[in-house]
């Protein structure tokens, strides 16, 4: 298990990567291939089933401290809320417009998202933004009143995005993209949940349902317990 300790953005938002995070990541890939994945979120492209428990155990008792210190986090314990196997499968022409631009999970500063690539080649991994209009890179309980005005001013504006502009590409006229991780197979990335990003889905992934070709990921929520 390798650490990289990272700050991204004018905000300099702590960024957590770690590589080789399992030792048998085939295994976890093999579990998956034998779940029913469903569509359950109107907001997520694709489709999800429940990862083992043992896979939050192991994070916790590798990582616990590591983001209680590193993300300064007012806890001595650390729980999920989420965690599940993800495979992207919608294809670019049938997004909805939230799932065309980046978005955030909540407002609130301690709260974590882990993502943890299963993929094998190049099939993009996360990437954060920046809201040209208001210059936000996160969005706290202070900023989402002034943010969501500012999106909806920007609704009839020429450089919403279309259905034809699928998946968000880099910078765009509304976005800059202020940071990526590619996603490697077996990488674990953390970050602030109210951190604008959005996963990178190109021209290579595969939309595939099957977690043996597919976009497989485990998406998790952590939280102070």
């Amino acid at each position: 298990m390798q650490i990289t300790r990272l700050t991204i953005g004018q905000e300099q938002s702590p960024l957590l990567v770690v590589d080789n995070f399992v030792p048998e990541p085939q295994s976890l890939v093999n579990f998956a291939a034998s779940q029913k994945f469903l569509a359950n979120s109107p907001y997520y492209p694709g489709i999800r089933a429940a990862a083992p428990q043992a896979y939050q155990q192991f994070m916790l008792h590798s990582l616990q401290q590591t983001l209680i210190d590193y993300f300064e986090l007012p806890a001595t314990q650390l729980g999920f809320s989420v965690c599940h196997f993800s495979l992207v499968t919608t294809p670019p022409t049938q997004l909805k417009l939230l799932q065309r631009i980046p978005h955030f999970d909540t407002t609130e500063k301690h709260a974590l998202a882990a993502v943890h690539y299963l993929f094998q080649g190049d099939q993009g991994g996360t990437a954060f933004y920046r809201h040209r209009k208001t210059g936000f890179e996160s969005i706290d309980e202070s900023r989402t009143l002034e943010y969501y005005r500012s999106l909806e001013s920007e609704n009839d504006g020429p450089y919403l995005p279309k259905a034809v502009d699928g998946y968000i590409q880099g910078d765009t006229p509304l976005f800059e993209q202020i940071a990526a991780q590619p996603g490697v197979f077996n990488r674990l990335v953390v970050y602030r949940r109210q951190l604008l990003h959005s996963g990178m889905i190109t021209q290579h992934t595969s939309l595939s349902a099957d977690p043996r070709v597919g976009r497989l990921t485990i998406s998790s929520f952590i939280d102070p317990a």
